[in-house]
């Protein structure tokens, strides 16, 4: 192999924000997409893959089109325009019409008790969410569950991004009359937090942690474009950089001046690279609701061998811990990191929503506060308690 021919090595460094040039983002935005790399797909509008549902289920019904279809789908997602898009994927076999009028009786005693929703990207108390709708929805309505999440459609995409042993979450969004559009953003796992955060994860986290999630959306109302859908940007998940440069204001600009925003019809199902460039938009409507299942599909990998009582491992170090901290910082905070929690998720939305930031104190913030402000063992134990229950259901 001559030296031209070699192959070029991906990159271990440390990234940062001064790294983002605008020039080199566009240019990863300048392919279009060729149906001819999609060869089951519909149509394609402004870049985006369009599939039909019910072609799709015949295509995948025997186990050599099924694995034609995910590898055509996960392509998509990688290198393609990083969003694809289902019509018809939760027709009536799935029972749409059924869960959507449950999780609006969910919406509405929430509101009738004062329970607001937190979101992520957007203000807070104006739109609605009931957090952990996949377990809400199987206690309420068990049929319903089986009926619902009985759809192929998101099994084959699952598997096409992630491969098996996947694991399902849900979140209801309702966007109302008058709901501002959300902040361009990219999403979990670095994508939820701040800039200086992800700063301090290498290179190839970067370009691991959009292959541990699948993003989605259910629509389950008719949703036209004064209704607001989502806001894309086709290609955007291939900067390597995006996780910082979604902060910056002149990638802002640009999504603003660029995204591609498309009319759903209910039961339409959009699935994305969570790297992407996305946000909800505004709803300018005067009586739309604007009602979607948000999906993160999320990958079986990322999980510890060993199931380890970190609560109780805390309690029993905090005393030592407190010794050490007033002699020798590093190595007290080197002592949290292999102690605690230092990860915000999963959680219990419902107790621990991110009202103020993109997350609830995590057991590694919760010890060095406690150590900072000089608690004792027992009332370091009291605040962790209370922090576990906020975090389990």
């Amino acid at each position: 192999m001559t030296a031209a021919a070699i192959p070029a090595v991906p990159s271990a460094r440390r990234v940062q924000a001064a790294d983002c040039d605008l020039d080199d983002f566009l240019a990863t935005l300048r392919d279009t997409t060729d149906l001819t790399d999609y060869p089951h797909a519909a149509g394609t509008v402004r870049g985006v893959l369009f599939y039909d549902a019910d072609d799709v289920l015949v295509s995948s019904a025997d186990p050599e089109g099924r694995g034609a279809l995910r590898d055509e789908l996960a392509q998509a997602l990688l290198t393609g325009p990083g969003i694809v898009v289902f019509r018809g994927a939760f027709a009536d076999g799935s029972a749409l019409a059924e869960t959507t009028a449950a999780f609006t009786t969910m919406v509405a005693e929430q509101r009738a008790t004062g329970t607001a929703g937190g979101d992520h990207f957007a203000a807070n108390g104006v739109n609605d969410r009931i957090w952990n709708a996949l377990g809400k929805l199987a206690d309420r309505a068990p049929a319903l569950f089986t009926r619902y999440y009985g759809n192929d459609i998101l099994a084959l995409i699952s598997e096409a991004w992630l491969g098996p042993m996947y694991q399902v979450t849900s979140a209801i969004n309702v966007v109302n009359p008058g709901g501002k559009a959300q902040q361009p953003h990219r999403d979990y796992h670095l994508g939820f937090m701040d800039p200086e955060m992800a700063a301090r994860f290498p290179a190839h986290t970067h370009r691991m942690s959009p292959a541990l999630t699948l993003q989605g959306a259910v629509a389950h109302v008719d949703m036209p474009i004064e209704s607001g859908p989502t806001m894309y940007l086709p290609y955007s998940q291939r900067y390597e950089l995006g996780y910082l440069a979604f902060n910056l204001p002149e990638f802002r600009e640009y999504f603003e001046n660029n995204y591609v925003q498309l009319p759903l019809r209910a039961g339409d199902a959009v699935f994305f690279n969570p790297g992407l460039f996305h946000a909800a938009g505004t709803n300018v409507s005067a009586d739309i609701a604007r009602m979607a299942n948000l999906l993160q599909v999320s990958s079986a990998f990322g999980r510890a061998m060993e199931s380890v009582d970190r609560s109780a491992l805390l309690r029993a170090v905090y005393p030592s811990l407190v010794d050490l901290w007033s002699r020798d910082r590093r190595s007290a905070e080197n002592v949290i990191a292999s102690a605690a929690e230092g990860y915000a998720f999963p959680s219990n939305l419902d107790l621990d929503q991110p009202l103020d930031g993109m997350h609830g104190e995590t057991q590694a913030e919760l010890t060095r506060r406690a150590l900072s402000a000089g608690l004792d063992a027992d009332a370091f134990a009291a605040e962790l308690a209370a922090l576990d229950a906020r975090h389990h259901p």
